[in-house]
């Protein structure tokens, strides 16, 4: 089992022990113990869902500092398309990539220019090749994640293809080196992402054996400093080279609409995506070919480190879609980098236990404890639901007295005794 180096953290000083976080976590790996929330890591996607939903801000997106660029000689930035979508009057997307310049870094490489050549190969798939359908999209890495610890049989229908964020870094790369004279190591290839499965995904990545990632920083961090370089670019110089086909992809069905495909099915959230996947996993979805999951509301304008409220982002996008100048030709496309090296393999995170029959005793054991419990999934214990904590009293790691249902009973019994117990006592008295 490999070891994933998560992106999203707690910050227990300023977790309240609320359990709004373990309500909404897809993979039930949050819980609350001892009046604070403990993310399970072996779980853990990093969709950034915790962050977004809990009040208090104790949940936070692990990523980069700004500070970063001072590694390298020569610094490019990859921004996801994601980021035009956060600012309401841009009209030339031209004027931010130069913003990006003035910020500090010394050239720009947009990562939509990528997702274009991946829709292209996506779409030739679909087309003539022989393959298992539908093709489930592989662009968001929160989504590969939860395939991989909790839908192994769909993991044949991901989409093969890197990340627009893995290739962008690659086709960059290359273009600096080639262009600066520098070797690769003194260039550093910086993501601006939305959301801290990104990073995740640098870390440790599923389907690379190394990321050309040098660094990842948030979108948000980003806005105040480009907020104020794009009121000083008078003259912005001509840096896109994508057409709205790469830059789509940062809302929910642009991805599908990409591809070209007219049998496809988009879902965006985590709750949606979940639900598809169950379909799928059912076979009670037919005559589909390509299935676009978001694990953000609204795609990854969604994103939990993003500024800008989703549904006033796609606005926004669409707005400056409509403005699009002529772009660039693309340079050096990096076909022999667009797979991945290795398939993805499933991780058994949610088993029960590795042998087959301790696995069963521990399931009996569970639905016998769950029986026992109300229903109520209140989560006043600190786990999701009764059969969580039904799961964690079996693994060792709870008791049947976090139930206050439980609780409840037992005082109950206790005062319905007292009565009787003084009762007794008088007559003894006598």
């Amino acid at each position: 089992m490999s070891k994933i180096v998560h992106s999203v953290t707690l910050d227990s000083s300023l977790c309240k022990g609320c359990t709004s976080c373990v309500k909404h976590c897809p993979t039930e790996a949050i819980r609350v113990r001892d009046k604070k929330a403990v993310i399970i890591k072996e779980r853990c996607v990093d969709c950034g869902n915790c962050i977004r939903i809990c009040p208090h801000h104790a949940k936070k997106g692990v990523v980069d500092p700004f500070s970063i660029l001072s590694n390298w000689e020569y610094t490019v930035a990859l921004p996801a398309p994601t980021l035009y979508a956060q600012f309401k009057d841009l009209l030339d997307r031209n004027v931010l990539l130069t913003a990006l310049k003035h910020i500090g870094f010394d050239d720009v490489f947009e990562v939509s220019a990528a997702a274009e050549i991946i829709s292209a190969a996506t779409s030739t798939d679909l087309t003539f090749k022989d393959m298992p359908k539908p093709l489930i999209s592989s662009a968001c890495p929160a989504v590969v994640r939860i395939i991989r610890v909790r839908f192994p049989s769909l993991i044949p229908h991901l989409v093969t293809y890197r990340s627009p964020m893995e290739l962008a870094a690659r086709w960059a790369g290359r273009l600096a080196v080639k262009k600066t004279g520098l070797p690769r190591e003194k260039i550093g290839c910086i993501f601006i992402s939305p959301c801290p499965a990104k990073s995740t995904s640098r870390r440790t990545p599923i389907g690379t054996h190394v990321s050309a990632v040098d660094g990842v920083v948030s979108i948000a961090e980003l806005y105040p400093r480009l907020h104020v370089a794009m009121k000083q670019v008078d003259k912005p110089e001509q840096l896109a080279h994508s057409s709205t086909i790469g830059v789509n992809w940062a809302l929910s069905g642009g991805e599908s609409q990409a591809t070209a495909s007219q049998n496809h099915i988009c879902a965006d959230g985590m709750d949606n995506v979940i639900r598809i996947l169950e379909a799928l996993e059912d076979d009670k979805i037919s005559n589909v070919d390509f299935v676009e999951l978001n694990a953000c509301v609204g795609g990854c304008v969604g994103g939990a480190l993003t500024v800008e409220n989703p549904f006033i982002a796609r606005t926004q996008m669409e707005r400056l879609m409509k403005q699009f100048a002529p772009v660039l030709p693309p340079q050096d496309i990096p076909l022999d980098d667009l797979s991945w090296d290795d398939p993805v393999e499933f991780e058994p995170v949610m088993q029960l236990d590795s042998n087959i029959v301790n696995a069963m005793d521990k399931l009996s054991r569970i639905k016998e404890l769950e029986e026992h419990f109300n229903g109520m999934d209140c989560g006043a214990c600190g786990a999701p639901s009764c059969r969580a904590l039904a799961e964690d009293i079996v693994g060792g790691f709870a008791s049947e007295d976090q139930c206050i249902f439980l609780i409840r009973e037992k005082l109950q019994k206790l005062l319905d005794q007292m009565p009787k117990e003084k009762a007794s006592e008088e007559e003894n008295a006598k």
